[in-house]
């Protein structure tokens, strides 16, 4: 029987047996990391037996050029039959045959499956052989709200497996660039080594001696079990390298796979991948997000080994999004449920952890507790504005209450009181609600100086109202993201030359977090506490100066904060004593228990309710739901550098993946009502169906990016 055939240099066919055994023994090896390799052996050993059907031989045959006996093809799917086999004694196993019948198109939600396995039969060529294994039970106890994790781990297990060996058979010249990367003990060594050439070229100052605190301390407490952490350490106290050598040497004296960094915006993720690829090595760094062009590599041996790392995560270092990860964790989808088998046994750095958006908090928490229970993984938590994640947190209502870890250990003692030590800025809050003019003009008053206000609309008219003198720029998502990329890096070397003697930048909360920037003054409109002190975190960033301000300010009330998540946070900061120690993270304890009882729903699209039990699962629709992004935009393609060639690619040789990849870096995401008005004016064009562009360079200002000519003045647009 034929699994697969192989035409070049001469006709190859690989057998249903090869590929079955192949396939179970790889789909094992994977589920050993969580105590269930024969479950996996059994998915693994079943999927493709669909695949002995005659119409599936005389359909692959004809496919390939081969004689059919002169039988007609006839209906050809494969899935199903493996899939009624678990589902029937003596295993009697759903989950197992959701995975099997899912492997090409998805998992199912419970009740559609109940009706494929109830309306199909076995076609009678199948012969049913005797089981190789009994399944045996997870080594691992399962919660309720731990199955659907579990399923989906087993289903990638089986769809890596799959993919994996037939890759193998078809192109074993591909499979041999996998699994290249250095091992974590050599990656360990090259950290160290760059610590310490830091070190000995360090100046003897307060950031300097935090930061050398910082790593000693994760030196120290990297041999803990494998658990959920924190690393709570102010804004320029050396995160991102001191997480990564704990992260490192957790993992070797735990026996982790890999490290994998989840950071919020797409925005900052380049800078950090950056920063790791020249300390470990680019062949050990993944940078694995939406904006990422491989085709910008010029090692093609490096650009295919990345693409191929990027299917599954079998890499050292993953640099990724909070949206890449959990979107995954609670997808339906082969091709995303993939790599998270990779995620069983590594370390897992959530970065500014603070940005998890409340809306699915509950899932997203659950899920965290689920893989280090299950699948062995450590997770850190590091932001200088640690939110509340453990115990039971009240909502705005007993409904909404939100049941956190059990518990996290946070790796720097509190006696160590860094927000005093890094204390390089005050706040100074202005409760007086100010005009545009108002502000523009306080902004002016200095040289080099950055203003975050909360929307586009407000990034428009600050920016507008400034001279334009010296480098005065404006950053907001009107402007495509090569756009964003290419002003940020203008600003930051510009910083970093002293004859740039005036330096003015106006934007959204996309510079807030993470963002390598250092200003001696920052003005931040009116926000939640986190927000204000990743501001703060922008302003004497490297200590250089004496105490420097960061100004909270609010505007006039026709410029009203938007209803939602940035009102309830400034509210929640408002609520706090006036006097409290802003830096202090009792304070932002105080902050985020304020916050979180003014939210009606940790769990907004009712994930728990599709998931959270043995019975009735619904994979498919909780996929739909779980999108951490979801604000109802329009993405258009603008006027930017090459966009117009690569339009024209698009218009003769129709969308691929790699080509709407590079489009995606020359888009602007509009709401319907400010589409609808650009297309009145013509300003539209769409492409192919559901592909739209703006054409005209009028239409993309080189400063502001999008221009929406007064259809979207009283709009209040979110980065």
């Amino acid at each position: 029987m034929i699994a697969h055939i192989k035409l070049e240099p001469e006709p190859i066919i690989q057998t249903t047996e090869e590929h079955r055994d192949h396939v179970a023994d790889l789909a094992r090896s994977f589920a050993e990391a969580f105590g269930s390799g024969s479950l996996a052996y059994l998915a693994g050993w079943l999927h493709d037996k669909g695949k002995e059907r005659d119409s599936f031989q005389n359909y692959i045959r004809k496919e390939n050029g081969l004689p059919t006996n002169g039988q007609s093809v006839g209906e050809h799917e494969h899935s199903f039959v493996g899939g009624l086999i678990a589902a029937q004694k003596p295993l009697h196993n759903l989950e197992l045959a959701n995975i099997i019948m899912g492997h090409h198109r998805g998992l199912y939600d419970d009740g559609t499956l109940k009706y494929e396995i109830n309306n199909r039969t076995l076609p009678q060529e199948i012969k049913i052989d005797p089981l190789p294994i009994s399944p045996s039970s997870p080594h691992i106890q399962l919660r309720k709200e731990d199955l659907h994790h579990y399923v989906r781990m087993l289903f990638s297990c089986l769809v890596d497996a799959d993919r994996l060996d037939t890759e193998a058979f078809m192109n074993s010249d591909q499979s041999k660039l996998r699994g290249q990367g250095d091992s974590l003990p050599i990656l360990l060594e090259r950290l160290e080594t760059k610590l310490a050439e830091f070190k000995s070229k360090d100046n003897e100052s307060e950031v300097n001696r935090v930061r050398n605190y910082v790593q000693q301390v994760c030196r120290e407490k990297s041999d803990l079990p494998r658990g959920i952490f924190s690393m709570t350490v102010p804004t320029g106290g050396g995160k991102t390298l001191s997480s990564l050598l704990w992260a490192l040497r957790h993992a070797i004296h735990n026996g982790q796979k890999r490290i994998i960094i989840a950071i919020p915006y797409t925005s900052i993720i380049t800078q950090t991948a950056n920063t790791l690829k020249k300390i470990l090595g680019e062949q050990n760094v993944l940078e694995h997000h939406s904006e990422f062009d491989y085709d910008e590599l010029k090692d093609e041996k490096l650009k295919e080994t990345y693409q191929l790392a990027a299917e599954n995560w079998d890499f050292p270092v993953i640099v990724t999004t909070n949206v890449q990860l959990f979107e995954s964790m609670f997808s339906n989808k082969p091709s995303a449920c993939r790599k998270l088998h990779n995620i069983a046994n590594s370390v897992v750095i959530l970065d500014e952890v603070q940005t998890l958006p409340t809306s699915y908090l509950q899932p997203i928490v659950d899920a965290i507790s689920a893989y280090h229970r299950s699948f062995g993984v450590s997770f850190l938590f590091t932001t200088a504005s640690q939110p509340v994640l453990s115990g039971l947190i009240e909502g705005c209502n007993p409904l909404a209450n939100f049941h956190g870890l059990d518990s996290v250990t946070e790796l720097i003692p509190a006696s160590a009181k860094l927000h005093e030590k890094l204390r390089r800025v005050k706040l100074d809050i202005d409760n007086q609600p100010r005009s545009y003019d108002e502000i523009a003009n306080a902004i002016s008053q200095h040289d080099r100086v950055l203003c975050i206000v909360n929307t586009r609309h407000d990034a428009k008219e600050v920016y507008k109202r400034l001279p334009k003198e010296g480098l005065t720029l404006h950053l907001s998502r009107m402007m495509c993201p090569e756009h964003v990329s290419e002003t940020i890096k203008q600003i930051t070397e510009a910083l970093a030359d002293d004859s740039y003697k005036v330096i003015r930048v106006v934007a959204t909360q996309l510079v807030e977090a993470g963002v390598d920037i250092d200003f001696p003054v920052v003005y931040r409109q009116e926000a939640g506490l986190d927000s204000v002190l990743q501001a703060a975190g922008r302003c004497n960033r490297e200590g250089k100066r004496k105490l420097c301000v960061t100004h909270v300010f609010s505007l006039a009330k026709e410029h009203k904060l938007p209803p939602g998540d940035i009102s309830n946070a400034n509210n929640a900061r408002l609520a706090l004593k006036q006097d409290s120690d802003w830096f202090a993270p009792e304070t932002m304890t105080s902050y985020f228990r304020q916050r979180y009882s003014r939210e009606e729903s940790f769990d907004k699209k009712k994930i728990k309710d599709y998931l959270y039990n043995y019975k009735d699962k619904m994979f498919e629709t909780a996929a739909e739901k779980f999108r951490l992004i979801e604000d109802g935009s329009i993405p258009l393609i603008v006027v930017w550098e090459n966009s117009l060639s690569l339009v024209e690619q698009l218009k003769e040789k129709g969308p691929s993946y790699t080509l709407m990849k590079k489009l995606s870096k020359y888009t602007v995401n509009v709401y319907e009502s400010d589409f609808k008005a650009l297309c009145q004016t013509g300003a539209v064009k769409e492409l192919i169906e559901g592909i739209f562009v703006v054409d005209q360079q009028a239409q993309y200002d080189k400063e502001l990016g999008l221009l929406i000519e007064n259809q979207w003045e009283d709009k209040l647009l979110l980065i």
